[in-house]
């Protein structure tokens, strides 16, 4: 049997205090930090590794060590962070509907057209380089997983971060296409289906 215990439960079992943030704060605090990378290793340690020095049991005891490890490490992190915060509220008194409207536009028309041309792009070339024909699959077909053909082989076009889950069907003899953003263009892998 799997049970699910949430954030909130594993705080409550612990004897932790939730702070009550106003709304929006910790979503945009989070996405400051994402951008500052206020709390990357370099600034605030490595905390899977500290974490496993630390010898005590409690809260106080873990702040008490960690702060004496890394004394700046908050401060250093929040200026990051803050920062960034002023970057972004600097932002915001700047949009307006007419930006708002060009950003979903941009989302909504270009990115989604370019989305698909993509994968078309990269089926094509395919197709040149093996000397075979392509297509883009049908729904049918996408919602096993497969994002198009280069010749009779169906493939599927991932970026080179993902994983391929064991949840695809295995009844298709699928090739991934793997594919990395670089600077001018992609990078894409056809070592499965040459």
């Amino acid at each position: 049997m799997k049970v699910k215990i949430s954030t909130g439960e594993i705080r409550k079992y612990l004897d932790i205090e939730t702070p009550d943030f106003p709304k929006y704060v910790a979503p945009l605090s989070n996405l400051a930090n994402q951008y500052a990378q206020g709390t990357r290793p370099k600034v605030v340690g490595q905390m899977s590794e500290l974490i496993q020095e630390f010898e005590g049991k409690t809260l106080s005891e873990w702040e008490k060590w960690y702060l004496e490890k890394k004394p700046d490490a908050i401060r250093n992190a929040t200026e990051k962070i803050l920062q960034k915060l002023k970057e972004l509220k600097n932002s915001l008194n700047k949009i307006d509907q007419t930006t708002v409207e060009q950003w979903v536009r941009d989302l909504v028309i270009v990115k989604t057209f370019a989305g698909l041309r993509f994968q078309e792009a990269i089926l094509k070339k395919g197709a040149e380089v093996k000397g075979a024909d392509y297509r883009l699959s049908e729904p049918d077909e996408e919602s096993k997983g497969v994002d198009g053909y280069i010749g009779d082989i169906p493939v599927s076009i991932k970026p080179h971060t993902y994983e391929v889950k064991a949840s695809l069907p295995e009844h298709i003899d699928i090739k991934v296409i793997y594919y990395r953003k670089i600077d001018d263009g992609i990078e894409v892998d056809y070592g499965e289906i040459l």
